[in-house]
């Protein structure tokens, strides 16, 4: 992320819009279950909240500073693995639950999407859930800040058949403000 992204996500602001906005939005419905994956939590804003929520929560982030930040600030509360959402290291089936907030439109290409659609498809339990939030890009703001960042937005009226072909069934998505929710299952055994 460039500077003005770092600004703002390691902010005050972001923190709360990730506790009283992001996750109420993107959890709504969810039954997480015992364990849970968040992917691309970057800063934490909203790895802190989900902590507070169930407990323990495993993290898997790109970054390697973001890591070292993550550890140092939540210490065993999070297990954290630095990694490639296209490529989880993790063992088929393991997760009840995989979140990320704000995360997708950071991916590159529709491609390398779809194929962390899919590895989080394979990492799930029968019958997990994925869930999370993402931003429709709306706003000057919003572009200004990824000027020099990967924005690869994800359309909201493509996302369940993505979903889908990655092996997901019953995808939802909804639209609230200036970002989306969905929720979709592994097919359950």
């Amino acid at each position: 992320m460039n500077s003005v992204h770092n600004v703002v996500c390691s902010s005050g602001w972001w923190a709360r819009r990730a506790e009283f906005e992001l996750i109420p939005f993107g959890l709504k419905g969810v039954d997480a279950g015992d364990d849970v994956l968040e992917i691309g939590p970057g800063f934490g804003a909203t790895t802190r909240v989900l902590v507070q929520r169930f407990g323990q929560v495993e993290v898997l982030e790109l970054d390697a500073g973001y890591c070292r930040r993550l550890r140092a600030e939540l210490g065993d509360s999070v297990t954290v693995t630095q990694g490639d959402a296209t490529r989880l290291p993790y063992p088929d089936g393991r997760f009840s639950t995989v979140l990320c907030f704000t995360m997708l439109h950071h991916i590159p290409t529709l491609d390398l999407q779809d194929r962390a659609f899919s590895e989080i498809a394979r990492v799930l339990r029968p019958g997990g859930t994925f869930a999370g939030t993402d931003s429709l890009g709306v706003g000057f703001v919003f572009k200004l800040i990824h000027i020099g960042d990967t924005l690869n937005l994800i359309d909201p009226d493509t996302l369940p058949s993505r979903l889908e072909a990655a092996g997901m069934v019953g995808p939802e998505v909804k639209v609230g403000g200036r970002s989306f929710r969905w929720q979709a299952t592994k097919p359950a055994v």
